[in-house]
């Protein structure tokens, strides 16, 4: 099938938008706590609000043929190039799109994409499609507590049984577990092969017995992340996504997807240089040449971050899957947001640590506790810094142990 025109697309785009949206506002300096927080801080009722916010629009955008662009037709996107997702991003940016969630693009952006490359026909039309479409939401089951950032070290087992799999084991830092209808699982199958090859993918149902969802209260008063505990839980096998044993090939892909997302998006993570110029004015600091030279430094870090998720966006669109040029937008993202919280906490000195009541002044200290963890969503800085050493600029790889027994994995 002939692609369309992007010129003529594009006003078929803004018009469809037009009909959905208010146009953008202007950016809201005032400087709330729920405008810099870096991760949400949000009562279960103010998250379930969101969250049917959210899913309206993203079931407007998939019915109307503008979810998944550049996803082959037959993986259930809409097979577009990379200019008209270029277009559609630019075209959405001057009007008012609700906020994304943490849970919202983890199930479009990562586990619907997912499906989408390594499930089958069958997994493609149930799951993919519903997730593209948020009528279904699912949250990502990777890291665990004693893996850390190894994540081919994982414990969490899954034994086959009869036409099903048993799983055991806990996964850790799962945002929005609470909500998601289904959850992305890696698991250990294969205890005697190369621990990177024993893995497989799975999509449990967060309802199964056996599935228990603790929340973890954050120092910033949240409870965004979740632990969540698998004791015998039984998945059938029509659930595995990929081969066994392909998990691993499952997992990099993810979390390429995941380095993207977290360095884009339409989900505000924190105060940004518009906020921190806001908070100069307001303290009559933008006269001070330091001050000055800081903004200006902080300026261009935003503006090279922005033009870098750009380029990498349109190479990964126009390529199927994001490459390890993914976890240079994440860690400018994380660098940009610890930038931004010291620039704001040297502005107001002793206003970060005490309420005063004067307005975008203590509200900060959301945006000084989310940043620290933000260099370890998505990938630790440490991990991205690797990737982009031995990938991109190609040095050489730190020591590996290409087998390892089971036993010492487990602790046995």
């Amino acid at each position: 099938m002939p692609q369309p025109n992007v010129d003529d697309w594009r006003g078929e785009v803004r018009q469809w938008l037009a009909a959905q949206l208010a146009p953008r506002r202007a950016a809201d300096t005032t400087g709330d706590a729920a405008d810099l927080a870096v991760f949400h801080n949000l009562t279960d009722e103010e998250e379930r609000r969101l969250l049917d916010h959210c899913r309206a629009y993203q079931r407007a955008r998939h019915d109307a043929g503008y979810q998944a662009l550049t996803l082959p037709t037959e993986n259930g996107g809409q097979g577009l190039t990379a200019a008209h997702a270029a277009a559609f991003a630019q075209e959405e940016a001057a009007f008012d799109v609700p906020p994304s969630t943490e849970l919202i693009s983890v199930t479009v952006r990562l586990v619907a994409m997912s499906v989408s490359l390594f499930g089958t026909p069958e997994q493609r039309e149930n799951y993919a499609r519903a997730f593209l479409r948020t009528d279904l939401l699912a949250c990502q089951l990777f890291s665990e507590p004693g893996a850390g950032s190894d994540l081919a070290a994982l414990r969490t087992r899954a034994r086959p049984d009869g036409e099903d799999w048993v799983v055991d084991g806990q996964k850790v830092w799962t945002s929005g577990a609470q909500f998601a209808d289904y959850g992305l699982l890696l698991a250990r199958t294969d205890p005697d092969v190369v621990k990177q090859a024993g893995i497989t993918a799975f999509l449990v149902p967060m309802d199964s017995p056996g599935v228990e969802i603790r929340p973890i209260r954050q120092m910033s008063g949240g409870a965004s992340f979740n632990e969540v505990f698998l004791s015998g839980v039984r998945v059938s096998d029509g659930l595995r996504i990929g081969r066994p044993g392909q998990g691993w090939e499952v997992a990099n892909a993810t979390l390429a997807f995941e380095r993207t997302a977290s360095g884009s998006g339409n989900r505000r993570k924190g105060g940004t240089f518009d906020d921190v110029l806001a908070l100069a004015r307001s303290l009559h600091r933008t006269g001070d040449p330091l001050v000055r030279q800081q903004l200006a430094d902080l300026y261009v870090r935003t503006a090279l971050r922005a033009a870098t998720v750009d380029r990498v966006a349109r190479a990964s669109a126009a390529g199927g899957r994001p490459g390890p040029e993914a976890s240079l937008t994440k860690l400018m993202a994380s660098d940009l947001l610890t930038r931004t919280g010291q620039l704001a906490a040297e502005l107001m000195g002793a206003r970060i640590s005490a309420d005063t009541g004067e307005p975008g002044t203590f509200a900060w200290t959301e945006h000084l506790l989310g940043a620290p963890g933000y260099r370890l969503a998505g990938g630790t800085d440490q991990i991205q810094r690797n990737l982009i050493g031995e990938r991109v600029l190609k040095l050489p790889g730190e020591p590996r142990i290409d087998r390892v027994p089971f036993s010492e994995l487990s602790g046995n």
